[in-house]
Formats: structure tokens, sequence, C-alpha cells
């Protein structure tokens, strides 16, 4: 592949590809009545993950396509843990399954709750569910906000993985994307993690941030390196100030150009490559022994909203506002208004506002986008064949993915389509050829690279 092809590659927009069919085709079809069904349908025997969202920080980093919002004050998160207990018991009355196979605490700022409420929520879904299965039990943590007290709850509660937002670590990058975080502050939290028995530990890195330039990118992996994460997470900066309006405070013309966001990453990925971590799906690292590592070699590894996962529960349910979850029937996402969420919850309502009723077609496309996004490689006529009885299901791809081929993103034989090296930063693109809604997609997505 040349670096004029790969510039204009890179420069597509496409879905993360987080899910399928993506987030923007949900509706309002999908209400609290029609999942309370789906939850009652649940087999009793089947497993379960478990999100909880907390959607506070102490401040808005410019940078930030999370759902969440800025808070000085307590109150405002005390009153939502009273009603994130609410609707966890509400939820665990509506089913009958029961086992938890996995936790994870994102936002925001989960560390915002405190030692205390963390302890409330936890024996709240002990009462509603059964954690003795839990294997994966995960906190994301702003390392600025984020105490020893908090850390020793976590323990104390069986958490036993965190997840670090390191983004960068250059004074004049943190000072362009509004996330002023000294080096000193992750090595501290880092320290109280270990000193309390949590050493599954993930930092988040981000490239194509404002005033970024390649040789920042490689400080802030060397000496991110130096705390010897298991898990790294290499993500390219996503400007949609159209979704995200606080993104307007980044100046764009500071941003890195195409060509220079395909060199950072690059460069992040060598690093890590150089001292020993596998490279995991689009842009994952992880040392061999991780879980992760071992869900890819096997080709087991998942991908969700969490992004990459070792996760295989049957159904993911999601608390708190703007969450999103996933039945056997389809997706959902509560209320992204912390109000109208509040309201649902007390009227012991679920406080769904949309979702999507899964079709066999999109059953059968998503199984092709996630093994691609995990494994570079697909055999979909095999897939198809599965479903449907006929190979030849997904054909109408074939043109797109003969033009990938072309450009040396992709080889294919027959109906089996293998990512090249080259072509490896471009996986969406290829995922995108078995998208059948993305014709139809007015929403805007992030860059390719």
């Amino acid at each position: 592949m040349n670096r004029t092809s790969a510039l204009i590659l890179a420069e597509r927009a496409v879905p993360r590809y987080t899910s399928y069919p993506t987030a923007p085709h949900f509706t309002s079809a999908v209400n609290g009545a029609v999942v309370t069904q789906w939850m009652a349908e649940l087999d009793p025997n089947a497993s379960l993950s478990l999100y909880l969202h907390i959607p506070y920080c102490r401040d808005m980093c410019a940078y930030c396509g999370c759902a969440t919002k800025a808070t000085k004050r307590d109150e405002p998160v005390e009153n939502y843990v009273k009603t994130l207990i609410q609707e966890i018991r509400h939820a665990g009355a509506l089913m009958r399954a029961k086992s938890v196979r996995s936790l994870h605490w994102g936002g925001g700022t989960p560390s915002l709750v405190g030692a205390d409420r963390f302890a409330r929520i936890m024996q709240a879904l002990s009462e509603a569910f059964d954690l003795s299965a839990v294997d994966e039990h995960a906190v994301e943590l702003d390392p600025r906000v984020t105490d020893e007290a908090f850390i020793a709850a976590m323990a104390a509660h069986g958490a036993n993985r965190a997840s670090l937002g390191v983004q960068d670590l250059n004074d004049h990058v943190q000072v362009a994307m509004g996330r002023v975080q000294p080096f000193s502050l992750v090595e501290r939290c880092v320290g109280h993690l270990r000193a309390h028995g949590i050493n599954a530990i993930n930092f988040d890195l981000m490239y194509g941030l404002p005033q970024q330039s390649v040789a920042d990118v490689a400080t802030s992996a060397r000496l991110a390196l130096t705390l010897k994460p298991s898990r790294i997470a290499s993500f390219g900066y996503a400007h949609v100030p159209w979704m995200r309006a606080h993104q307007k405070m980044i100046d764009a013309a500071t941003l890195p150009g195409a060509a220079e966001r395909i060199e950072q990453a690059e460069m992040a990925a060598r690093i890590f490559s150089d001292a020993g971590y596998r490279a995991i799906g689009l842009d994952h690292f992880a040392l061999p022994h991780d879980p992760l590592a071992i869900a890819s070699a096997a080709g087991t590894m998942r991908r969700n909203f969490q992004g990459y996962v070792t996760d295989d529960a049957d159904a993911l349910i999601g608390f708190g506002a703007t969450s999103i979850g996933r039945l056997p029937r389809g997706y959902v996402q509560n209320a992204p208004d912390v109000g109208h969420w509040r309201r649902a919850v007390e009227q012991t309502d679920l406080p769904i506002a949309r979702g999507l009723v899964f079709s066999a077609d999109d059953h059968a496309r998503g199984t092709v986008i996630e093994r691609l996004m995990c494994d570079f490689s697909v055999d979909f006529g095999a897939i198809a064949a599965h479903f449907f009885g006929r190979d030849d299901y997904f054909d109408d791809a074939l043109a797109a993915l003969d033009v990938l081929a072309e450009q040396h993103v992709l080889e294919r034989q027959g109906r089996l389509i293998t990512m090249t090296e080259a072509g490896r930063p471009f996986v969406r693109l290829a995922a995108a050829a078995f998208d059948a809604y993305l014709d139809h997609n007015k929403a805007r997505h992030s860059v390719a690279v």
C-alpha cells in the first residue's frame, strides 16, 4: 500500500464497530415495557455481565467523547447513587437469571462515588444478583481524583482490574487537551493499586491530540511502560464537536493531520511490541500472560461497548443514565438525561430510552464484523452458510472488498478475507463493507485511523 492510498483511507469516516448495528440506528420502539419482557424471558441459567455508568467528573476534559458532565458538588453524585441502587434492585427483581460473570464500572469518573457509596452499590448488587462467579471486576479510574481509600474499597469488594485514563504525559499536550495530569499522579495510583493486590492494570493512551507530535507519543509510551501495565489501549482521538460540544474548545488547526496520525499510531505500536506486548485487535496491546492476549490467540476475544473483552456472558445489563446493554433479543439503552432516567426509576419502570430488535441479518452481519474486528480475518461464506444455508448471502460486499484488495488492505481467497499487515489499521473499512445500514446512515463518524 503506498502512502497516498493510506492517507486517503485514513480520512474516511466509519463507525468504530463496538456494536452492530451501531447506536445511531437505535429507536424508541424498544422501551421499558419491551425490555421488561426480554429480561423476564432470560433463561435462569444465563450468565450476566453488568455495566455501571457514573456520568460525573470533577472537570470536563476538552477531548472527552464520553457521556459525562462536570460537577464540583457532592450532592448530585449522592442522589445519583441512590437512584442507581433503586434501578439495580428493580432490574434484579425482573430476572430469573442471577449469575454474574463480569462487572465493569465506567463513566465519567467512577471513583467520584467514594469508598462508602461504592460499598453501598456493591451491597445492592450482591443482594440482587449472585456475584460468586465473577472472574473480572474492572473499574475505570481518573488518577487525579482517586485516593487510596477508594482503592482499598475496590479491593475489599472484589475488584481485580483497574483501567487508568493516562492519555498523554507531555505537559504542553495536557494543557492543550484540557487535562493536566502529572506522571507522578499516575505512578502513585498504580502504587496504591498494587499495594492492595490489584495487579491487572490497563492504561488508556491517545494519539491525534492537539499539539501532539510523533515524539510526544513516543515519550508518553516509553514513560507509561516504566509502570508495567498489563494492557494498553492506544486510541486515536475522535474529534466530533458536532456530537460533543465541549470539543469545540480544541482548535482543529492544532490537531495532527492524517499522515502524522498514522505515524503516531505506528510509533506507539512499535514501542509496545518492542517491549514484549502483543498487538490485540485494532488498538490494544497486552502482555502475553494477560487474559486478553490469551483470548486473542485462541480466537475467543469479543468486542462490545467496552472495547475488546474476554467476556462471553449471555447478556449485558447496563445500569445508570445512558448505559447500553445487550440481551438475546436486542440492544437497549437507558435515558441519557439523568433527570429522565431518575424519573423512570422512581416510577419503578426500566429507564429505557431506545434500542434495537435483532433480525437474523443483524446477527449474521454482526458476527462477521466482530470476528473481522477481533481476528483480522473471517470466512464470511462459512458464517453465511451457518445462518442461512447458503454461502453467497454476503456477496453484496464483494465489490467494496475487492477495491480494498486492490489497495493491498486485505487479501481475498473466495469468501475468506484476511487483512494485510499494512491494512490492519484500516480494518473498520473492511467491516463497513458488511454494514447494511451504513449507506442510509446520516450520522457522522470519526476518521478510520
